[in-house]
């Protein structure tokens, strides 16, 4: 199938970026545009890295990776004389708890072989909106730093997409990083809170009618990995031969993608049930990502994913792929002492707004996990040029990634 659905995703690999990274690669109608590597789950060079091994692993070095910001957009900064300089105070937090210190858990990534773009990732933003206008489809399932610094160089990029999904947040919800907050959004909240904020101006203007997607903890928390259901895919997936004795390259690079991603697993798994969930892991990413193609694939138009000409009232139910969905007046919080980065919805239209946001509520954890394992069982049906860097005297560079949130 020839690729026709233009698609730009932003990601923290992080374990169930890297999930999300996986299911991509299956995708044989989508044209990956780019990656966007943004700093949050580890440092945004280990995450650029990580997109790197994760996709060289997969033989696609043909997809570009763009590296994002340092720091997030509102970072304190410092210089020796005591003023203002491009000089951070300190290091961001990261999640290497969660994920490990490399955020790839305790699988062995390719040592990057192929440069990342030159182009930054908020330039690729633009870039690629503006390649594909009215047609884009972005996934931001990291921080929103990237996408916020976009907006800054082109303030008309809301009206070039087709449609924006988010994974962050937590409404009237325990967070998974402060008592309230969820931890894309925490990492940055003035990234999510511009963004935000420039597809509400261009939803109340008229000149993009499709409300942005957000799914939240709440929802996506129900999207549980288990032992049981990753040997199913692995016992699944292709063998390293073609059914005729041979060897299949193809099959044998897949596989191998799985065996580190069982491995970047196993180290979720230890987490979460450090954590006391479990020993199980919430995959969060690849719904939202798989939840953007299934919705771009349908012909079915509703005033919920698509808008419409009269203005959406507040608490307006809709459905999108495997899930529900409820519109409503969405903010985030910048300055609370306590609750500093938690999302905000109006339910009650309290704050007088039109709605600017389409909050997935509850979805159909089963049924996607089952896609979802099938999926990745099958594996990409497309075939790439396998590019493989030789670091001299006949030796394929590879190291080894520590574990990280």
């Amino acid at each position: 199938m020839s690729p026709h659905l233009p698609l730009f995703l932003d990601c923290d690999p992080g374990i169930d970026d890297a999930i999300a990274l996986g299911y991509l690669l299956c995708q044989d109608d989508v044209d990956i545009i780019g990656i966007a590597a943004s700093g949050g789950n580890v440092s945004t060079a280990q995450v650029s890295a990580n997109a790197q091994g994760w996709l060289e692993l997969a033989g696609r070095t043909d997809i570009p990776i763009h590296r994002g910001s340092e720091f997030p957009t509102a970072w304190p900064t410092e210089g020796t004389d005591g003023h203002s300089s491009m000089s951070p105070i300190a290091e961001p937090e990261y999640a290497d708890l969660t994920h490990g210190l490399t955020g790839a858990g305790y699988a062995r990534l390719p040592q990057p072989a192929t440069p990342a773009s030159t182009i930054s990732a908020a330039q690729a933003w633009v870039d690629a909106a503006q390649s594909h206008p009215g047609e884009l489809i972005g996934v931001v399932i990291g921080p929103s730093t990237n996408l916020a610094l976009a907006i800054a160089i082109e303030p008309e990029l809301p009206n070039l997409m087709r449609r924006l999904f988010i994974m962050g947040g937590a409404f009237n919800y325990r967070g998974n990083t402060h008592p309230t907050t969820e931890w894309n959004v925490t990492f940055d909240p003035e990234s999510t809170a511009s963004v935000i904020a420039a597809f509400d101006h261009a939803h109340r203007e008229g000149t993009h009618r499709v409300l942005p997607v957000i799914a939240p903890i709440e929802a996506t928390e129900a999207l549980e990995m288990t032992p049981a259901r990753l040997r199913t895919i692995l016992d699944a997936a292709p063998k390293p031969h073609d059914g005729t004795g041979e060897p299949s390259a193809a099959g044998e690079r897949w596989g191998n993608w799985l065996a580190q991603m069982a491995e970047a697993l196993r180290f979720y798994f230890e987490f979460h049930e450090w954590d006391g969930l479990g020993y199980i892991a919430h995959i969060h990413d690849p719904f939202v990502l798989a939840c953007a193609l299934e919705w771009a694939r349908s012909d079915e138009i509703t005033t919920t994913s698509a808008g419409s000409d009269e203005p959406i009232a507040n608490g307006t139910r809709g459905t999108l792929p495997w899930a529900t969905t409820i519109c409503a007046p969405v903010d985030v919080e910048l300055t609370g002492k306590l609750t500093r980065g938690e999302t905000v919805a109006d339910w009650l239209g309290r704050w007088g707004k039109g709605v600017n946001a389409e909050i997935i509520r509850a979805i159909d954890a089963q049924t996607f996990l089952d896609h979802l394992g099938e999926t990745l069982s099958k594996g990409p049906h497309h075939d790439h040029e396998i590019k493989t860097v030789w670091a001299g005297a006949g030796t394929h560079r590879r190291s080894r990634t520590k574990p990280e949130h």
